[in-house]
């Protein structure tokens, strides 16, 4: 199995372009370009890449629409690379499928950490045969960050595997909504700030103190909305995700 990495970078600025290509070269990836939002479509389907890098403004198909039709059979991460700095279409953007977004100008060395902290999470593993072996957990905080099994009011999780499971149904849920689903089954009943979620998306330790703004717990707020929708769960009787107004979340009282 090749261990090679692949980006592609959705843009049609030819500096820009240029510069996240070499940023993602520079960070091991094998790197493809796309200038319109219907190649970059196409590329993906060909190859498909591990990280996505995505403009907003492109001159065919917007983002928040090429996002769309991606994760419709990609489960890349995929990041927004945007001259706007309204919220709405910061939002608009994570709820089409984005993991995350940078703001233009944005940094190179700040793309290259995002991005690298995306990595370390591993990608789904397709053959069963494939993955390391899970020690059982039940959902009341028991198991590991690395791997486990969760069980919680119908809904089993594997994260060797990176399936999820509710009632005999397997679910198709982003690798954000994913990590966010873990992050709460792992913790039972202890509640889960967003900044506490923000800095697992990143794999940097709850308590490390890291600069985490608004931006930033306002994007686990819409992932934790997709992650909702997608598992039929209702905010006013939660079946698992509980919402504590104010602080952050975590999960709900086991059936009994």
């Amino acid at each position: 199995m090749s261990d090679a990495r692949v980006g592609l970078v959705i843009e049609d600025d030819h500096d820009i372009r240029e510069l996240v290509r070499t940023v993602l070269s520079q960070a091991g990836f094998d790197v493809s370009v796309a200038s319109s939002g219907a190649e970059g479509v196409l590329a993906a389907k060909n190859i498909n890449p591990d990280v996505i890098t995505l403009d907003l403004g492109l001159p065919d198909i917007d983002g928040f629409e090429v996002s769309r039709q991606i994760r419709e059979f990609s489960d890349a991460y995929i990041v927004m690379l945007t001259a706007r700095t309204e919220e709405l279409d910061t939002l608009i953007g994570l709820e089409s499928g984005a993991d995350d977004y940078l703001t233009k100008p944005f940094r190179p060395r700040e793309l290259r950490a995002r991005i690298a902290a995306m990595m370390r999470r591993p990608r789904s593993v397709s053959d069963p045969s494939e993955a390391p072996p899970a020690a059982d957990a039940q959902a009341e905080g028991a198991g590991s960050p690395e791997r486990g099994n969760f069980s919680h009011n119908g809904l089993e999780l594997s994260y060797s595997s990176r399936t999820v499971v509710v009632d005999g149904k397997e679910m198709n849920l982003t690798r954000t909504e994913f990590e966010l689903l873990h992050a709460l089954l792992e913790a039972g009943r202890t509640v889960r700030t967003k900044s506490d979620l923000v800095r697992r998306l990143r794999d940097e330790d709850y308590d490390v103190g890291s600069y985490i703004s608004e931006a930033d717990e306002r994007s686990v707020e819409v992932h934790m909305g997709n992650l909702r929708k997608k598992l039929g769960d209702s905010p006013q009787k939660p079946r698992w995700l509980q919402t504590v107004r104010g602080v952050g979340y975590r999960l709900a009282p086991g059936e009994h």
